[in-house]
């Protein structure tokens, strides 16, 4: 509530102009409109001026015209679909915001684009936002004295009590502005852009909500329902302007809870929503695919294979290019058989022995398929520790099942006996990964090609990679360190609740990495190339 004032919309009229390129930004067409951008800039003649658009929270340059010998400058307006926010910027970097919609728009300003000396002779639009501008930047200067005092140390609680109330009259008074400006003018865009930017009123808890507990929650489910109610998401003009990204940045990553299966729903039913408003569907699609393709957070990669499947690979997302997709494609389909709660792909290899050892014929109450390489600097320090964990669970129905990354034979054998590993290690080698031998040893039934290709199917970017498997070898839990490992067992052998999101384990970086022989670290390799498909399968 304090800082409701500080959120509002900031103009910041001496910057330099950020200029951003992106694979997502909608190119701009050549519509011919009958109104025009025009102005004159005292004491500028001779000289260029741009017309730069905002993109979500990115500025672009639009458009660039000439200054005149008397001042004057002239950009064509811009039809619908590409109204919204823009900002006339200046040689010297000089900027001031402008809402540019379907009327002439008017102006005079000076080479420092300060608002003072800015004045609208034509645009409604422009002289609702700037009498806005002007009443924030006044109610910013009464605030500046409050925050003094409520940040000071020596202040007690009773002496900040007055300020607090201050500060809420003065919020007070932003809304009530705000609602009588979107109330006279309901058709403007100017409306539309600051009720976009507005808080959604939350209402008191109904009285059947007695705990304190209860009324948190329900007030949670009221403003998650009601968080869009301030946007038109059919209108395509809203996404140039800074307030769509804040709002559906913050929706994906803290409104939301982190938990794939209602994040999916959520991303589905907020696509269908923005109707045939297609700048709106792509900035929201990517978001929710950007987040879920990086969120550290466990298990999100279920979010990540279903945007792919059920918008990019069904061909909804033509800004993207084919050989984009293609390669989003093969990243969901290396993650999609390993996902939390999936059973992955059996894994078939031999031991230090050359024994064959599966993984599925591990039966134990827990399983943890860990992928690792004897020449990752991680793995050097997490596969020793791992197997301390498997000697201190082991005799609770731990078992451990240690796959070797690449072919580096020699290095492997050296690792696990030098650190004493316990638990069962297997690799693939040169010799089975060759045609002729990999071919014999899936028609033999001794492996599977998916075995063979593990990589493909455990979603081996990185190493170590880690899974915990149930006594069905369905994945419970992935990308863990060893003391998280440890913490989930206790968890779960005690029965408590443990679906609630976990962040993944993030190795810090190496000073020091062993070169891989064929170039590159050691970091992320690749596996080997594939053995060919077996004659007769396809």
């Amino acid at each position: 509530m304090y800082d409701y004032l500080r959120s509002k919309i900031k103009i910041t009229m001496r910057i330099s102009i950020l200029i951003f390129f992106s694979l997502f930004f909608a190119a701009q067409t050549n519509a011919q409109v009958k109104h025009k951008i025009s102005g004159h800039i005292e004491g500028c003649v001779d000289t260029v001026i741009y017309l730069a658009n905002y993109y979500g929270n990115k500025l672009y340059y639009n458009d660039t015209t000439t200054i005149d010998k008397k001042g004057n400058f002239s950009f064509p307006g811009k039809p619908f679909k590409e109204c919204g926010k823009y900002a006339i910027v200046t040689q010297q970097s000089r900027r001031f915001d402008l809402i540019v919609d379907e009327e002439n728009i008017v102006m005079e300003f000076t080479p420092d684009c300060g608002i003072d000396n800015l004045k609208f002779k034509e645009s409604k639009n422009n002289v609702v936002f700037y009498d806005f501008v002007k009443f924030i930047n006044q109610k910013m200067k009464l605030r500046g004295p409050i925050d003094a005092v409520l940040q000071d140390s020596t202040k007690t609680d009773a002496e900040k009590e007055p300020y607090k109330k201050q500060l809420l009259d003065l919020n007070d008074e932003v809304i009530a502005y705000q609602n009588k400006m979107i109330s006279d003018n309901p058709n403007l865009l100017v409306s539309k852009l600051i009720k976009m930017s507005m808080d959604i009123k939350i209402p008191d808890a109904p009285a059947d909500s007695t705990s304190d507990a209860s009324k948190k929650l329900w007030s949670y489910y009221y403003y998650r329902t009601h968080y869009w109610d301030n946007v038109d998401l059919q209108d395509p003009r809203l996404v140039r302007d800074q307030a769509f990204h804040k709002l559906i940045e913050k929706y994906v990553s803290t409104t939301l809870p982190q938990v794939p299966d209602t994040m999916t729903k959520e991303a589905k039913g907020l696509l269908e929503k923005v109707g045939k408003n297609e700048d709106a569907f792509k900035y929201i699609c990517h978001q929710f695919t950007y987040h879920f393709e990086t969120a550290k957070i466990m298990c999100m990669d279920e979010g990540f294979v279903y945007m792919i499947d059920n918008y990019y690979a069904k061909g909804m997302c033509p800004w993207v290019k084919a050989e984009k997709i293609t390669e989003m494609k093969k990243a969901a389909d290396e993650k999609r058989h390993c996902l939390c709660g999936e059973v992955p792909f059996n894994i078939i290899l031999p031991d230090l022995n050359d024994n064959w050892v599966s993984m599925y014929d591990l039966k134990s109450k827990y399983t943890l398929v860990v992928i690792w390489e004897a020449t990752c600097g991680h793995c050097k320090k997490e596969v020793p520790k791992i197997n301390e964990l498997y000697k201190k669970w082991k005799s609770k129905g731990l078992e451990v099942y240690g796959v070797h990354n690449n072919l580096e034979i020699d290095k492997w054998k050296k690792f696990v006996d030098d650190e004493k590993l316990e638990f069962t290690n297997v690799s693939r080698n040169q010799f089975i990964m060759t045609q002729d031998s990999a071919t014999k040893l899936i028609y033999g039934g001794k492996t599977t090609l998916e075995s063979l290709n593990f990589h493909q199917y455990w979603d081996v970017n990185s190493t170590p990679k880690v899974y915990l498997l149930d006594k069905d070898h369905k994945v419970i839990a992935k990308s863990l360190g060893h003391e998280q490992l440890d913490q989930l067992l206790e968890r779960l052998e005690s029965g408590e609740n443990v679906s609630e999101p976990m962040e993944e384990h993030e190795y810090e970086d190496e000073d020091e990495m062993e070169s891989d022989p064929k170039g590159g670290s050691k970091m992320a390799p690749r596996a080997p190339q594939k053995p060919g498909t077996p004659p007769g399968k396809k």
